[in-house]
């Protein structure tokens, strides 16, 4: 009987609440590269695989488990955090006090199944510091039952790497690309001079992507990949060689013939001694042209933020020679009005163009929109504008109609409430969930309330709230001097698209 020690998940919080003895930090980094990377063995051995460690009572504990793709697993419910029945706890201790793997004679059964299984010890800097169980289920058909061979044998081989510590690699392959090669996407296995002693069907298919013909056992890879590389033309990465030679546990990736083959090679060693490799290769074409077409939408979308961004600076020049034509104070009023409206809405998109996220961090944005509405807004008197708190990160499609509601009321704070001296103007933000409240305030002269609503910019502003930022808004004359001029915006990029489908 399996007996349950509580309900966490993790490696880590499991090594810890079971005191699994004599683990350094290095020897828990190591469990958890071990871990990361060794779907590839389950799926070589076709078999489950889980990591015992031992607590402080000498009991073993299930820190990690890992199910085959290649067959059916053995167990079917989650048995992380579960410790080993103690009658079969003496072979776990004899693996990891003689550091020699460990099979049964005879398989157990497990229910209406037989399993075969193998106890490899785990090893880190030459000591022992767990071990892993190899269970598979005899009477389960496997994905690569004909390959049966050369299949088991890589994972003999990865299994006595990890028993001499040769496994996992110390340089685990990284790599910028998405589609990371698995053994169901394709397996070759290549002895130490590169030539092909078994291929799965799906890695034969990936090679005839790209012009390589016939059953390819027997023939060397890099020799068989090269020809094709020089007869067309191709993206060729300077580690290929490497990877097709099996010689370096590194990622590449192979454009050729209007297909691109992501390819991993998994160095065998055995005592220091080369065994060969296992090549894993996906078909990752779709994935590239998507990849190519996104970007490609991304570069658009930018330059259309820069060009708008342009021609409203070209508008903004426009107004401002319209505005020196003419001799006529309302006229040159208004037009400098539109001028800085105008500019706001070109800040915006400068500040769009350069990122192409659905979400951006206004605060910095909304400083800048403030600032520059004050300088336009005044003309002798110096005007210091201070933002206080966090707008966080707002949904890009709204920020245009924020920074024109901002500027609007720093303008109007500046114009009405400092109209014959400098002064200080205050942007208080504070965020409350999806929503953010603004309150602009000034210390000048008081709004009159029987103006509110009969300004243009007051009713630009009430109306971009109302049905663009679905806030509320309001003008408020403070008892001291000046305005509170106080509204509400929907600003989470989630929330909004909610509200918009409801």
């Amino acid at each position: 009987m399996w007996r349950y020690d509580g309900g966490v998940q993790t490696l880590s919080e499991i090594i810890e609440r079971n005191n699994c003895r004599d683990l350094s930090d290095l020897d828990i980094d190591w469990l958890h590269v071990l871990v990361s990377d060794w779907q590839i063995l389950a799926d070589l051995a076709s078999a489950d695989l889980i990591l015992w460690l031992p607590d402080e009572n000498e009991q073993f504990v299930a820190v990690a488990h890992c199910r085959p793709s290649t067959a059916a697993t053995v167990h079917v419910e989650d048995i992380l955090g579960l410790y080993l029945p103690a009658s079969r706890c003496q072979e776990l201790r004899r693996v990891m006090d003689t550091g020699v793997s460990f099979s049964p004679a005879a398989p157990r059964w497990a229910g209406s199944y037989s399993v075969d299984e193998t106890i490899v010890p785990v090893t880190h800097n030459g000591r022992i510091i767990g071990v892993v169980s190899c269970e598979s289920n005899i009477g389960a058909a496997s994905s690569f039952s004909s390959f049966d061979h050369w299949f088991t044998d890589s994972a003999e081989i990865l299994m006595k790497m990890i028993a001499t510590g040769e496994y996992p690699y110390q340089a685990t392959p990284t790599s910028a690309f998405n589609g990371a090669p698995r053994v169901v996407d394709g397996v070759v296995r290549i002895d130490e001079e590169g030539v092909i002693l078994g291929i799965s069907p799906n890695a034969r298919s990936c090679f005839r992507r790209i012009g390589i013909r016939g059953q390819m056992v027997g023939d060397r890879l890099v020799q068989a990949v090269t020809e094709r590389v020089e007869n067309g033309v191709s993206t060729v990465d300077e580690a290929l060689p490497l990877v097709l030679m099996g010689r370096a546990a590194w990622r590449t990736e192979l454009e050729l013939a209007g297909a691109t083959i992501s390819l991993r090679a998994l160095p065998l060693h055995v005592n220091g001694k080369r065994q060969g490799a296992v090549v894993l290769c996906r078909d990752v074409s779709e994935v590239r042209r998507i990849e190519r077409e996104i970007m490609s939408k991304e570069a658009t979308i930018r330059e259309i933020h820069h060009r708008v961004k342009n021609n409203l600076a070209t508008v903004s020049a426009l107004i401002r020679l319209q505005a020196r034509r003419s001799d006529n104070p309302l006229i040159k009023q208004a037009l400098a009005e539109a001028e800085r409206r105008v500019s706001t809405i070109s800040t915006v998109h400068e500040a769009l163009s350069a990122t192409l996220e659905t979400e951006l961090d206004y605060t910095a944005l909304a400083r800048k929109i403030a600032s520059n509405a004050a300088i336009l807004a005044s003309s002798n008197h110096l005007i210091e504008v201070r933002v206080e708190g966090d707008f966080g990160v707002v949904d890009a499609d709204c920020a245009s109609t924020l920074s024109t509601v901002l500027a609007e009321l720093v303008a109007n704070s500046v114009e009405h409430g400092y109209s014959n001296h400098g002064g200080t103007i205050q942007v208080l933000v504070e965020r409350r969930g999806p929503y953010v409240l603004v309150t602009v305030r000034d210390e000048g002269i008081s709004i009159n309330p029987d103006r509110i609503g009969k300004g243009l910019g007051t009713q630009i502003v009430s109306s971009l709230v109302k049905a663009e930022l679905q806030g509320t808004i309001s003008w408020t004359p403070r008892e001291t001097g000046g305005t509170d001029a106080v509204f509400s915006a929907l600003v989470d990029r989630n929330a909004r698209r909610a509200a918009g489908r409801a």
